[in-house]
Order: structure tokens, then sequence, then C-alpha cells
């Protein structure tokens, strides 16, 4: 089987209110969309959902890069997937974003061709109830709070809290939801890099009191050689995030004892080809895992749900962006339920794809 037709897509999608963090402020989900056709006719979709500020990527970069890595992959084996993400991180360092795309493709192609939904190509089972968390976006603690009471109205099981900012109104901001939702629903927080070493413990040992299940990121990426002493003296448990996007970080951080949890996303680590290695490490260094993303569709969360399934190790679900869309594209896929529970269909590959009809109106490039 050979690669014989590539199409990049533009996807932009409006979300229903803004999308708000420490880092950025988003208004659409700016996505690209990768189809792989081959000459035996079988296809594969992926997406990727790249951030600015987190991997230095943009739809636009994302369209350009992804021209020259379909260059190097017409005429390649897809099953073959080893060798094709090697070529493409000998073409072009870094840009694991739009990697991750086609990634996402070749494991759809290989999946379908085995006739296996994709969790069962991994090797995983699908044994284990996936319920995603709802994520509140970073706003003054009134707003935080309503939006909060919205999500347990809604019938969802568990919180994500976007922080980042000063002691003062980051426990504000708790205090405010617990004052508004009580103490009974599990709140995650994601400070995305806000605090400095310094004010980072201050503030973990400060939100103690109100329950808190986990810290995503509470430093700056670069700055993780003090994340072993946060974790030691912490009261609230440190998840590493923006610090660990392939095996080599997480190598890094488990030899450092740097963690207690790492948060995989296929758009930091070039898709999942590397999540398996960042799986296979944490599971021997008994590292528990969150698996998220960024602005993906449900195209992009299939994909992660299937590979959620490879692990007992993998314990949290933050699938929640699709959600957040004025408009769903996706054709089959994952299928969100009430109380936040995600279910996966048995269809071969990741048994998803995008509506022509969408894409026909979206920017492209097609590479034969």
């Amino acid at each position: 089987m050979n690669i014989n037709k590539i199409k990049i897509y533009k996807s932009p999608i409006k979300l229903k209110e803004p999308f708000k963090l420490s880092l950025s402020t988003h208004e659409f989900a700016e996505n690209i969309i990768i189809n792989i056709s081959t000459d035996e006719d079988i296809e594969g979709y992926g997406e990727c959902s790249p951030f600015m500020m987190i991997n230095g990527e943009n739809m636009d970069t994302c369209f350009i890069v992804a021209q020259y890595l379909a260059k190097i992959l017409i005429g390649k084996n897809p099953l073959q997937i080893d060798e094709c993400c090697l070529l493409m991180d000998k073409l072009i360092y870094a840009n694991n974003s739009i990697k991750s795309a086609f990634d996402m493709a070749l494991y759809d192609i290989a999946a379908t061709h085995a006739g296996l939904p994709l969790y069962k190509y991994l090797k995983g089972n699908n044994n284990k109830k996936i319920i995603t968390d709802y994520t509140v976006s970073l706003d003054d603690a009134p707003k935080m709070a309503s939006d909060a009471q919205k999500i347990v109205d809604s019938g969802f099981q568990v919180m994500k809290v976007k922080l980042g900012t000063t002691k003062e109104k980051d426990v504000e901001r708790i205090s405010k939801i617990r004052e508004a939702i009580g103490y009974e629903m599990p709140i995650r927080i994601d400070a995305n890099q806000g605090w400095n070493a310094e004010e980072a413990l201050e503030i973990l040992i400060a939100l103690a009191p109100y329950k808190i299940q986990h810290c995503e990121e509470p430093i700056p990426r670069w700055n993780f050689m003090e994340l072993p002493s946060i974790k030691k003296h912490s009261p609230i448990p440190i998840m590493a995030d923006e610090c660990c996007c392939d095996h080599h970080d997480a190598k890094r951080l488990i030899d450092l004892e740097a963690c207690d949890l790492f948060n995989i996303k296929l758009g930091k680590c070039s898709g999942i080809n590397k999540a398996l290695k960042i799986i296979e490490l944490a599971e021997k260094g008994n590292i528990m895992m969150q698996l998220g993303g960024f602005l993906e569709s449900r195209l992009g969360f299939t994909a992660a749900a299937h590979l959620a399934l490879t692990s007992n190790h993998i314990i949290h679900f933050d699938f929640d962006t699709p959600l957040m869309f004025e408009e769903d594209p996706v054709l089959g896929g994952i299928t969100y339920n009430n109380k936040g529970v995600i279910t996966i269909t048995e269809t071969p590959g990741l048994g998803a794809a995008i509506d022509e009809k969408y894409l026909n109106k979206q920017e492209k490039i097609m590479i034969e």
C-alpha cells in the first residue's frame, strides 16, 4: 500500500464564547485537517489544533509545513508508521502539532486496514469509563463562579478551572466557585505556567482547603528544575503539561521526581507514535496520566479516547473543547452522553471523518 494523495484543510470554527487562559484568549478553534488517501482506497483523517504560545505553531504555519510533510510522504507505505514519523522528524525540527495530524491519519489508515477500531489496533481494551471534565475559563471570580454553576447544572461530574494570575485573585476565584457549587464535585486547576516558583507554592498551600484534585503546570515550562521542590512541599499533586511534550521530557521529569502526573496531548508530542512512548515510561515509573488536548474537534478527541483505552495508568480525561464549538463537522467518532460520559464506536480505524460539505467550504491544497 502506498500514499497517493494528501489533502490539507484549514478549519477555523467559532467558539460559543471566548476560551481564556493565562497565556491567551481564543474566539476560534483554528485547526488543520489532514486527509491521506492510498492506492488501496483506504483513507485516514487527522487533525491538529496549534497554540502559538505553547507549541510555536498556528493554523497558517501548519498549513505551510504540512505541504512539505505531505511531499515527503507521497509514495510511502502508510503502514510503516515509525518510518513515516522518522521522515517527518528528519525533515523539520519540532512542529509537533502539524506532525500529530499526519500521525493520526496514518494510524487511522493502519487500524482500518487491520479491520480493527484504533484502540484494539493499539492493543488496548474498552474496559474503562471515560468521563470528561468541563473547563471554567479564566475570568473574574463572579463570572467563573456563575460558569461553574452552569457546569454543575449541566450534569458534569468533574470540573477544571483555569488560573495563573495572582495569589489574591486565584484564591478568590476558587473560593467563589466553592461557595457556588459546594465541595462535592472534584476540581482540577490549571495555571498554564502563570506563577513563579515561590508564589506557586504559596498559592497551592492557600488552595489546599478547597479540595483540589491536582494542579497542571504551575510554573514556566523552562523552569522545570524547580518542580521537584514544589512537588515535595505542595499539598496538591502536580501534573506536568507544557514541560512534558515528548518521551525525552517524560524521562527527564521521572528522573528528577518532578511531578505526580503527566498530561499527554497529541498536539504536544507529535502524535500517537510518541504518546505511546510516554505511556510506557509512565507505567514503568508508576506515573498516572491525563489525556487532554487543545481545541480539537471530536475528530482529534476521538483519537485521544482510543489512546486512553491503552493503559490503566490513564485515569483522567480532559475532552471537553468540542462541546464549546458553534458547529460540529465530524461524522461518527466519540459521543458525549449525560454526566460527561464518553462512548467510543467499534468501527475500524478512528471511526470518524469530516463532513465533505464542510470541507468543501474550507481553504485547502492537495498534494499528489
